[in-house]
């Protein structure tokens, strides 16, 4: 018995003097990274001495021996510092990022690899496999334990078939129950106030990262099944969805990188804002020419074709509201009308309803200067693929709105890629609804301007969840991902109290200088407007504000935040400052120091809550006057309130 003992401690300590050790730094030597290889990978991430995160079992099992990934005997080491910027083609926060990290990749012996990558806002990594025939992928491991007390902001969901929209959740790690799954992004929040998101990037023939509780300070990640069988009846929107799944995840040529995992560090809010690994993580754009490619701001025809007044025909999907939409466009400077739901028959995109001529309306539309995009369902375009794409170039379609894929399987994700291809051959634009969060996409296929994976304004027709609360969030965890449609500056406001859900006349919650000022602080280069051009006519003060408004930008500051509780955020657009302030159903005064520009004089223009926003959230005041940078601006927020400004220099 002694000696067996003795045989067993022997083979551990045999086990601990082989395990080979990595140490990376961050460029500003802030993060350190350790990383150990023994019968396994086990990497931990620290702030100083502080331990941040552990990331623990990171492995790929697949069907194959070749690669083995059982095998953990590390063949060479190469180091690797990169310091440049990146310009990207669309602005849709900043004219340039700043990539800088030092990066290490262990090649393992059993062709295989892994490469760790550390930015001064956090780590990612990836693996990499050469072999000569295609793998199956089993699974992916990776255990990201976490502090006892961390919590974790996230959207749940029962099942991999997901429409991304679910309200966020806010969880003790350890009361996050076995099996339950989660969404990316997720946001750590740390003891003492700062922040870990958990994401990825450059995810391609691969379906996506989700993670899963365990009821324990960890979460576990997990990916859907490939599918077996898909659905074929039933209601149309929720057709091809999954009806039976395969045991495995993926099939994969043998020789690829994988999607990135990502694991960004915030000290604050603030440095989730500017944090911009995703984009700089994805493959560079693969579109030649990208001149084509025009952001803009987006009226569409969902609810609103049914809410126009004081016009003389009757309103609905046909040809005379088109034309009425357009000529609102032309009139502000509105780049694009897009037909929604209800212009085709859904699963026939080769032929227009009866009252709607579409070849008329873009012949129109490009008299006016405005172009015109398409709500399309994804399985509709699948069936007819060709035959649709062709049709939608014939008639000068611009763009489409993609809805109802629900789902990151891999042959999903594929069907994202390839329709942000075949899109830019026809050069159309993409906005991408009922879809999984930005990875990087819209670098590689820059056409991609926007997509949901969020609760956005059109909830507000069936329930509150798209509250003030809510877009106190949005900012710090969907945001971060990449551009998202949420649809703002509605013209109909309410209070908490007076709040109701109306499907086909929604309010937004909080108050008319709230509604406004989260067209600045939610980020997207194709922004859409929810309301009918009746309610815009009406609303000319505010409507002509927006006009002044650009989608894209060369620099994005959170001046002021607490997540989930108010948010004052700032753009810059050439020498002109936004400046978007919100707050949750809490009334604040804030006082904003302008140290942020350049000194000098400047004029504002603001849109701010009215003397009985707290009642009549509609109430809104503008005022313009003069000041000097350094001077400090006093905000006063009703209940739900806000405050938008444009600022620019006195010459």
């Amino acid at each position: 018995m002694k000696k067996m003992l003795v045989v067993i401690l022997l083979a551990f300590l045999f086990l601990g003097l082989n395990a080979q050790k990595y140490t990376l730094h961050s460029p500003d030597k802030k993060l350190t990274v350790e990383i150990e290889v023994n019968r396994g990978i086990a990497v931990k991430m620290m702030s100083g001495n502080e331990s941040l995160i552990s990331l623990n079992g990171l492995s790929i099992i697949s069907t194959s021996q070749n690669p083995d990934f059982t095998e953990f005997q590390v063949k060479k080491v190469i180091q690797n510092s990169v310091n440049e910027t990146v310009k990207p083609v669309i602005r849709d926060k900043s004219e340039m990022y700043v990539n800088q990290y030092n990066e290490m990749q262990l090649v393992f012996k059993a062709n295989y690899s892994i490469t760790f990558r550390l930015f001064n806002e956090g780590l990612a990594y990836r693996f990499a496999t050469s072999a000569k025939d295609s793998l199956t992928i089993l699974k992916e491991n990776l255990t990201v334990q976490l502090a006892e007390n961390d919590s974790l902001r996230f959207q749940p969901s029962k099942s991999f078939n997901s429409s991304y929209e679910t309200p966020y959740e806010f969880r003790k790690i350890s009361a996050i129950e076995n099996g339950n799954l989660c969404h990316l992004p997720a946001l750590v929040e740390k003891q003492n106030g700062s922040f870990v998101m958990i994401t990825e990037a450059d995810l391609y023939h691969y379906p996506g990262m989700w993670l899963t509780g365990t009821g324990k300070s960890e979460l576990k990640a997990t990916n859907p099944p490939f599918p077996k069988k898909y659905t074929n009846s039933g209601d149309i929107y929720g057709l091809g969805q999954i009806a039976e799944k395969e045991d495995f995840i993926a099939k994969v040529e043998g020789t690829r990188t994988y999607p990135w995992r990502i694991f960004a560090v915030a000290e604050n809010e603030a440095d989730l804002i500017t944090n911009n690994m995703v984009y700089l993580l994805a493959s560079p754009t693969e579109l030649q020419d990208v001149s084509w490619i025009k952001p803009g701001i987006v009226m569409f025809d969902w609810w609103g074709k049914s809410n126009i007044y004081g016009v003389n025909f009757k309103a609905g999907g046909n040809t005379e509201t088109a034309k009425y939409y357009i000529d609102f466009c032309a009139a502000h400077g509105f780049r694009y009308f897009l037909f929604d739901d209800g212009w085709c028959s859904k699963d026939d995109l080769l032929h227009e309803v009866s009252g709607l001529n579409i070849a008329e309306v873009t012949a129109y539309a490009k008299s006016k200067g405005v172009d015109v995009m398409l709500w399309v369902i994804w399985h509709a375009v699948q069936k007819q693929w060709d035959q649709a794409f062709d049709q939608f170039e014939k008639w000068g379609i611009k763009g489409i709105k993609m809805d109802f894929m629900n789902r990151d399987d891999q042959p999903m994700v594929e069907f994202y890629e390839a329709v942000a291809r075949k899109a830019a051959e026809k050069k159309m634009l993409v906005n991408f609804h009922g879809a999984y969060k930005p990875c990087g996409l819209s670098r590689k296929y820059p056409n991609v301007l926007t997509r949901e994976a969020l609760i956005e304004f059109e909830y507000n027709g069936w329930t509150n969840s798209d509250n003030p609360e809510h877009h106190n969030l949005l900012p710090y965890i969907r945001m971060f991902t990449g551009p998202m449609d949420y649809i703002p500056a509605t013209m109909r406001n309410s209070t908490k109290d007076n709040f109701r859900p109306l499907g086909d006349y929604p309010m937004g919650q909080g108050t008319r200088a709230h509604a406004m000022a989260l067209f600045v602080i939610l980020s997207s280069p194709m922004e859409m407007l929810p309301d009918s051009p009746s309610d815009y006519y009406r609303e000319k003060e505010c409507t002509n504000f927006l006009t002044k408004i650009p989608v894209e930008w060369d620099e994005t500051r959170l001046l002021e935040g607490k997540i989930s509780k108010y948010t004052v955020l700032a753009r810059r657009s050439g020498e002109s400052w936004f400046v978007g302030a919100i707050t949750d159903w809490t009334q604040r005064s804030i006082n904003l120091s302008t140290v942020f520009l350049k000194p000098g004089k400047y004029h504002i223009e603001m849109i701010e809550d009215g003397i009985n926003a707290n009642t009549r959230a509609e109430d809104y005041k503008r005022v313009e006057k003069d000041f000097s940078s350094g001077e400090v601006l006093k905000l006063k927020l009703a209940a739900g309130g806000g405050w938008v400004a444009r600022i620019t220099p006195v010459k």
